[in-house]
């Protein structure tokens, strides 16, 4: 059997299409067979080379924001990472990165900040099991990666996001320490920002103020739950944005602000809308090389603090199952996804996507690649 990947040979150059041997399955591991694959914003970036990543020159199969159903079990595997019975057929999500469990940082309960967690995405689409990422028809669970079921009551496009934006977010709330009624900003009403909205919300959020240029984005942020919007095209300067949250939270600014746009121009603004004794919460800005000038008296002063996160720890994922099927009725989680392509259509896809140096007719959230 082969399977059909995307393999991308050089920076802002179109996919090619190519087959490659369905691997055998060792022990420990799993083959999932993709159901829908989405383009994220990381994506995005890999893609035009905004970050330390190198392409073979035969070329580098990626993408992981997916789901999909099991192909086949090594030997060993009859269940999930929650002790759930896990046969062929099964619908599935499951973590796109593999901490270690022995390093420095996993052994203090920090496995979103193992340095070796993206190992499994590391070697040549020339040797098994090549499937390594999220745009191909196959993607290879190494043996000890985490997997949960899924489900059926979920359709693919509501799973989908769950293995990076939604558990991105619901990790970096919790590592923000997001309290019952507090004032959150999101800035950036995107994938990472409709989820964080619906999630902030659940988690208690007092009030959620959502900002973002894209008409049809704020209004979807408010189907998620936001209470108010900012549209930077009306209110076109930092300040009197600034000046608006600070009117909206009472004269003390949010207790929350989250950088989830990945413009890193916006962060001096975000800062400054952070009452005092409040958090910044930083995700969306993942491109190295970017600065910015900030004053961090204000950060001293304000006794202000500064959170990083990227990815999450593997307890965030089936919480976000159960989010999603808490939720499935009551938010718009399917809009997440705005527009479909097959495998074959992956240059169209990004096309669309990319949202780079366009403005207002960017009114998309996830463009997605359905394999099914």
């Amino acid at each position: 059997m082969k399977g059909k990947a995307a393999v991308l040979k050089g920076f802002r150059q179109p996919f090619e299409i190519e087959e490659f041997p369905v691997p055998e399955v060792a022990p420990g591991a799993v083959l999932i067979k993709i159901a829908m694959a989405n383009i994220c914003g990381s994506d995005l970036h890999i893609w035009r080379g905004d970050l330390p990543i190198r392409i073979r020159p035969e070329g580098s199969i990626f993408g992981h924001e997916m789901c999909g159903r099991v192909a086949a079990l090594g030997q060993g595997v009859d269940r999930d990472s929650l002790g759930n019975p896990l046969k062929e057929g099964d619908r599935v999500a499951y973590c796109y990165f593999n901490p270690c469990g022995k390093c420095y940082q996993c052994l203090q309960g920090h496995r979103a900040a193992c340095p070796n967690k993206t190992s499994n995405m590391a070697g040549s689409i020339k040797n098994p099991p090549y499937f390594r990422g999220a745009f191909a028809e196959y993607y290879y669970l190494q043996p000890g990666m985490f997997i949960f079921k899924v489900p059926d009551s979920l359709s693919d496009d509501v799973v989908a996001p769950a293995n990076c934006a939604l558990s991105q977010v619901i990790y970096g709330l919790h590592q923000a320490g997001l309290r019952f009624g507090d004032t959150v900003v999101i800035q950036g009403a995107g994938g990472l920002g409709l989820n964080a909205i619906g999630v902030a919300r659940e988690m208690g959020a007092g009030r959620i103020i959502a900002i973002d240029g894209v008409a049809a984005r704020l209004e979807l942020a408010r189907e998620f739950g936001a209470d108010d919007t900012i549209d930077i095209s009306v209110i076109t300067k930092p300040e009197d944005r600034i000046a608006r949250v600070i009117e909206l939270s009472n004269r003390r600014g949010a207790d929350l602000v989250c950088e989830l746009v990945g413009f890193v121009g916006v962060v001096p603004e975000g800062i400054a809308m952070v009452r005092a004794g409040g958090t910044y919460l930083e995700i969306g800005n993942i491109s190295n090389g970017q600065t910015v000038a900030i004053d961090p008296s204000a950060l001293v002063w304000g006794n202000k603090k500064v959170v990083g996160v990227v990815m999450y720890d593997p307890w965030v994922l089936p919480k976000a199952i159960d989010f999603l099927v808490r939720n499935q009725h009551r938010l718009p989680l399917g809009k997440v996804v705005s527009h479909k392509f097959p495998l074959e259509k992956i240059n169209d896809a990004f096309r669309q996507a990319e949202w780079l140096n366009r403005q207002s007719d960017v009114a998309i959230t996830r463009a997605a690649l359905t394999m099914e």
